[in-house]
């Protein structure tokens, strides 16, 4: 029996997707130890990936780290 381990990524595209998981983030608890300069740093990561995760961060009561 595995435990859900978090609040599963929304979609925001493969690239975007493997970027975070180059992070080992799979999931929006995940996310939230990183800062937006990190995740734009990422190949594959941009604009776009960002505001679908903030939107999903908000809808839990999350924010990215330092926000």
């Amino acid at each position: 029996m595995s435990e859900n381990p978090g609040t599963p990524l929304p979609k925001i595209g493969s690239p975007a997707e493997r970027a975070l998981a180059t992070l080992g983030v799979t999931t929006l608890e995940g996310v939230t130890k990183h800062t937006q300069k990190e995740l734009l740093a990422l190949h594959g990561f941009g604009p776009r990936g960002l505001r679908i995760l903030r939107e999903a961060l908000a809808e839990k009561g999350l924010s990215l780290q330092g926000e």
